[in-house]
């Protein structure tokens, strides 16, 4: 680590009041020896680590740190603050502050060495002698391993040596114990034979979003704390420079596991059947006895997961949304990425019955809905005959959208035993003209309802008819029941209302409702803001019939969404030499993006410059929005872009009211990107306060990511 870390990267006076002014301390000093070449896009990295999860640690520490391509070698600033930080730790500020900065593609012994650092922030010794020492050298040494300069205290050194050796010792021991794992069955205590009881034994994964620090924190504490308790613990840390598989045997032998990761587990199905407690990477630094303690209790009482054979191939026992998600997290994000769930797979119903529907208005007329049904009449040279056909395929896919919505709701929350459910209580809303607020709440109740069966103890002789006959038909007449007789009219009542009321909009009304949905489609791309204001207008026209002011509605939304990657687009053309290579590159992709009404062209823009993209694309979202509103144009297919002008009513304004958009968009984000200063070589300075050789040159102006 002699390489990583300097006393001209050490600040052992941290003056900073913030997280920010902190990090950006400890970065200018990167900056100064040529490790960073880029300073608002190192720390605009940095503080999108943050954003992710707090990265203070009880005891005082803050370790923000990030990949980025701004770093040219893996490097390691600490500062030492007197006042104090605060980093988001649950017992207050931290004094002692480690910026840890890795290159994209740092390779594996860098990002080794790097974690040997987060395992030594575990013990309490070094980060005492971090906070003694006298000189920003001895810090500097202290980080990097090295043996201490020869002091009168000899007892001190001898036992720092002693120390060392207890850490190899226990090293090997945890060796030993994961090899001794697969000799004995798991919950045998070694008595049956006429030996000594052996410990519990617990394997266990630690992962987090940058793989450098907390995965290998959360380690160390797991293994303190069991070594503290009596308990073998054996764990597979997956960090970025990969990670090495336990040995099967280790894991059937096992007696519980403990997931402590704020990125999905891989190969979590090797986990499936045991006592299991899953958590977030920080639990396992902060309170590591808690889990152990936990996943104890679990193997006493017998509370296992589902094994893998049990559910889908390779889920082990997980749902789909918990097999793509973080661990750790609340309600509120778990019934966003359910709902996500159910849109996701609906979409493409809507996409393919819409634009079905609207050719058969194109070739037929608005009148083609009045048309019989082609299974009793249908000539092959007439195109009205061929325009009836088209609408009404259009009309059966769209005839599924309210069950695939609740019936891929409970799948997210339940996995294939929501289906029935699901998809039976999405019928219902439809009959009971419930709409898309009943399939909503069939998709929740479906979900929570089968989550509440398979909670109930099951002899093992049953557990092969559940999921083909107990669960479907349980799940499926309490759904019914609920739906038809509970809350099934209350619902259908709420939706009769927002149609009516929808229906009433005009004038100023309909104009901000306009600018209201060109914000949320233009504040996430594509996320889950964006699908509200996209699934609330394609509910409008998913009808037979659908009024005018629900077609106004999907013409705003459509034309608000085209909004960011066309001005993107125009933004790299007349502009360019405020992005990158790769923006550039970007930008002509976003052209044909944009036009087909492809909201997610704008991401790598946004991504790389979340603080001036966003806002601007709002801004002209909005402008879109309400004027496609005010020139009264309508839709009626939910998707296409451009290519389904012909179908719009006021085309001419329409185009306008997208132009006007975009042109907005593209002003701000020039003018934006145009106020920022980039890092040149003037500014960084070596040392000793030249200007280091190193630094960028003034002249060459680099764009410089917020």
């Amino acid at each position: 680590m002699s390489d990583m870390i300097t006393a001209d990267l050490v600040d052992l006076d941290l003056s900073a009041d913030t997280k920010e002014a902190a990090a950006r301390a400890l970065a200018q000093r990167m900056v100064a020896l040529g490790r960073v070449t880029d300073l608002e896009g190192f720390l605009a990295d940095v503080a999108a680590r943050e954003a992710q999860m707090p990265t203070g640690l009880d005891g005082g520490i803050g370790i923000p740190h990030c990949r980025s391509e701004h770093v040219t070698e893996p490097t390691l600033a600490f500062g030492r603050s007197a006042a104090g930080v605060d980093f988001g730790a649950a017992d207050g500020p931290a004094d002692l502050i480690f910026l840890i900065a890795a290159p994209a593609g740092a390779d594996d012994a860098h990002l080794t060495i790097l974690s040997s650092l987060a395992r030594q922030l575990m013990n309490a010794e070094f980060t005492a002698a971090l906070r003694s020492a006298g000189d920003a050298a001895a810090a500097a040494a202290l980080i990097r391993g090295e043996e201490p300069a020869p002091a009168e205290d000899t007892p001190g050194d001898t036992r720092e040596t002693e120390d060392t050796r207890e850490t190899e010792e226990t090293a090997d021991t945890g060796a030993v114990s994961a090899a001794a794992f697969a000799e004995t069955a798991p919950g045998s205590t070694g008595q049956d034979s006429g030996g000594p009881a052996r410990p519990f034994r617990i394997v266990a994964v630690t992962s987090c979003p940058t793989g450098i620090a907390h995965t290998y924190m959360a380690a160390e504490s797991l293994e303190n704390a069991g070594r503290e308790e009596g308990v073998e613990v054996v764990v597979e840390t997956q960090g970025s420079a990969g990670f090495t598989r336990l040995d099967p045997a280790v894991i059937a032998a096992a007696d519980g596991v403990i997931l402590a990761h704020d990125v999905a587990v891989r190969e979590k199905d090797r986990f499936a059947g045991k006592p299991t407690v899953d958590t977030g990477v920080k639990a396992a630094i902060n309170r590591p006895g808690e889990l152990i303690g936990e996943v104890r209790d679990k193997a006493a009482r017998g509370e296992v997961t589902a094994a893998a054979a049990d559910g889908p191939a390779g889920s082990g026992g997980a749902t789909p949304v918990e097999r793509g998600g973080e661990s750790g997290e609340g309600y509120g994000t778990k019934l966003r990425k359910w709902l996500m769930s159910g849109v996701s797979y609906m979409v493409p119903f809507v996409a393919a019955g819409g634009l079905l529907i609207a050719l058969g208005f194109a070739i037929g007329g608005y009148e083609i809905n009045k048309a019989p049904s082609v299974m009793d009449h249908f000539v092959w040279t007439q195109a009205d005959s061929w325009a009836a056909l088209l609408f009404q395929i259009g009309g059966v896919a769209f005839a599924f959208l309210v069950p695939v919505l609740a019936g891929y709701i409970a799948y997210g929350m339940a996995d294939r035993p929501g289906l029935v459910p699901g998809f039976v209580g999405g019928s219902i809303a439809l009959t009971i003209n419930a709409g898309f607020l009943g399939g909503l709440a069939a998709g929740l109740i479906s979900g929570a309802v089968v989550l509440a069966i398979q909670r109930v103890p099951i002899p093992k002789a049953l557990r092969g008819i559940m999921p083909v006959v107990v669960i479907p038909l349980v799940s499926a007449a309490v759904v019914g029941f609920l739906m038809f007789v509970v809350i099934g009219k209350p619902i259908a009542s709420a939706q009769e209302g927002m149609t009516d009321w929808l229906n009433g909009l005009s004038g100023a009304n309909a104009v901000l409702l306009g600018a209201l949905l060109g914000l949320m489609m233009c504040f996430d791309l594509g996320g889950p803001v964006n699908k509200v204001a996209y699934t609330f207008a394609t509910a409008g026209i998913a009808v037979a019939s659908p009024s005018d002011s629900a077609m106004k509605i999907m013409a705003a939304v459509m034309a608000a969404g085209m909004v960011p990657p066309l001005a993107m687009a125009l933004a790299t053309t007349v502009r360019g030499r405020l992005f990158n290579a790769a923006e550039r590159e970007n930008g002509k992709a976003a052209w044909v993006l944009g036009a087909s009404f492809i909201s997610e062209g704008a991401i790598p823009f946004a991504a790389a410059d979340p603080l001036r993209v966003i806002p601007s694309s709002m801004v002209g979202g909005a402008v879109t929005g309400a004027l496609s509103m005010a020139f009264g144009a309508t839709l009626r297919a939910p998707h296409g872009g451009i290519f389904v002008v012909p179908l719009i009513g006021n085309p001419l304004l329409y185009l306008v009211a997208i132009a006007a958009g975009v042109c907005v968009t593209t002003a701000l984000v020039i003018v934006l990107k145009g106020l920022r200063k980039p890092v040149t070589g003037t500014s960084a300075q070596g040392p000793g306060g030249g200007a280091d050789p190193s630094a960028p040159t003034s002249g060459a102006k680099q764009p410089v990511a917020a």
